[in-house]
């Protein structure tokens, strides 16, 4: 397929691990994962170098698990472990379409994934393989959010692209409140005067540090990924 013109190229896309779902309640749904990866292919075939973190509260949240009384750190290894499970589903489901992917872990488990070796994974993406980094940071009281900005500063990415359930960030939530309004550009300190939850208050500070634009745009949308690299759709900026 050729290449299409975008400004970026090199990206991170952040999806929790609720988007692997489906409209299940519990864990994966193959076809969910199918499609994502069809889109990740997508933007793939336009030449651009693609990193992702995948969340793992479809599987285990520690912040659930540690207040329902489970020791915090244990709880949290929990969840990296099981942002494992879902990156290893990614890779399999973007290996059946032909995408060369590597799983690389900041846990290292070598029989299933490799460990993070920065200048390994920056390899990797100039091979135009797609990298998804699993078991967060590796440290515990950090979520994958924190974890998708490091990567992504890490990576040299230009933007972190965070796939959600709507199609921006709004002053309120859309789904209860009809007269919900949607912010073309936001700034960073606004998301964390306003608690308006893009991203925990960690991972916007290291995106504000680094200057590194989130763009949080909704997964749902057939195409959407590759459409916002084009140029087109409907998202949120968060930026300066």
């Amino acid at each position: 397929m050729s290449e299409q013109a975008t400004k970026y190229s090199r990206v991170m896309l952040k999806i929790s691990g609720e988007a692997l779902m489906g409209d299940q309640g519990y864990g994966l749904h193959p076809p969910t994962v199918a499609r994502i990866a069809e889109e990740v292919k997508s933007v793939r075939d336009m030449g651009v170098e693609i990193c992702m973190v995948i969340g793992g509260g479809n599987i285990f949240r520690g912040l659930q698990g540690s207040a329902q009384g489970m020791e915090r750190t244990t709880a949290d290894y929990m969840g990296m472990l099981a942002t494992v499970m879902n990156a290893l589903a990614m890779q399999s489901a973007l290996e059946a379409i032909g995408v060369f992917t590597r799983v690389i872990s900041a846990i290292p488990m070598d029989q299933v994934c490799e460990p993070y070796i920065r200048r390994r994974a920056v390899r990797h993406l100039e091979k135009k393989r797609v990298c998804i980094f699993a078991a967060g940071t590796g440290n515990p009281y950090f979520t994958t959010d924190t974890a998708a900005t490091l990567r992504a500063s890490e990576m040299a990415c230009q933007a972190i692209f965070k796939g959600t359930k709507v199609d921006g960030v709004y002053d309120k939530d859309p789904k209860k409140h009809a007269d919900a309004k949607r912010y073309e550009h936001v700034t960073y300190d606004e998301v964390l005067e306003k608690h308006l939850g893009v991203m925990d208050a960690t991972a916007i500070a290291l995106a504000r540090d680094n200057d590194l634009p989130i763009i949080v745009f909704s997964l749902d949308e057939p195409g959407g990924f590759r459409g916002i690299l084009s140029g087109q759709g409907t998202y949120t900026r968060v930026q300066g």
